[in-house]
């Protein structure tokens, strides 16, 4: 089983990913740890492909991200790709909610990388004006790709609300399950 979960920041790509790997008993794999390195430096597409590429060369994992540059590797293989098609506002909110918690707690992300509390409010790298901005793009690019022919081998999945997303991790996995 190899899915990607896919939607705007602040969907809940991350807790839902880990849901479906705990419950299935697959590896979860989390596309901004393979991403950020130390001082929130980026890496560059070399070092970050070949990361990608080794994390999954298995045949069971669950991916969680975006990363549109990297759609030809992770799509290669993936069986079903879940879209957290979330209304904006329970995203927004959920955005907002993460960056205080993550800026108050200073809790280390990735490389041990921590984010803050005025970064979120007071700069151009702000995670709430991203998911503003990125919002609707991200609704019209998968819309596109869901209906793009190279894509025809991927089980698309659109969940849009919260009950969608628990009733999936409930029962529609099950529908996911080989044999």
């Amino acid at each position: 089983m190899r899915i990607n979960v896919v939607g705007t920041s602040g969907s809940g790509k991350t807790t839902f990913a880990r849901q479906i790997a705990q419950r299935c008993n697959i590896p979860y794999i989390e596309m901004d740890a393979l991403f950020w390195q130390p001082n929130w430096a980026k890496s560059t597409d070399e070092e970050f492909f070949p990361r990608l590429e080794k994390a999954l060369s298995s045949d069971n994992w669950v991916l969680d991200g975006n990363y549109q540059r990297t759609q030809p590797i992770k799509w290669r293989r993936v069986q079903t790709v879940v879209y957290l098609d979330l209304p904006f506002r329970v995203v927004l909110y959920r955005m907002i909610r993460r960056c205080l918690v993550r800026g108050l707690k200073r809790e280390e992300l990735w490389a041990g990388n921590r984010e803050t509390f005025w970064k979120h409010l007071l700069t151009r790298d702000s995670m709430i004006l991203w998911t503003i901005s990125s919002f609707p793009k991200l609704r019209r690019r998968y819309a596109t790709a869901f209906a793009t022919p190279e894509y025809s081998h991927i089980r698309f999945v659109r969940l849009r609300s919260r009950k969608e997303t628990a009733d999936f991790i409930e029962h529609g996995l099950m529908d996911l399950q080989p044999g």
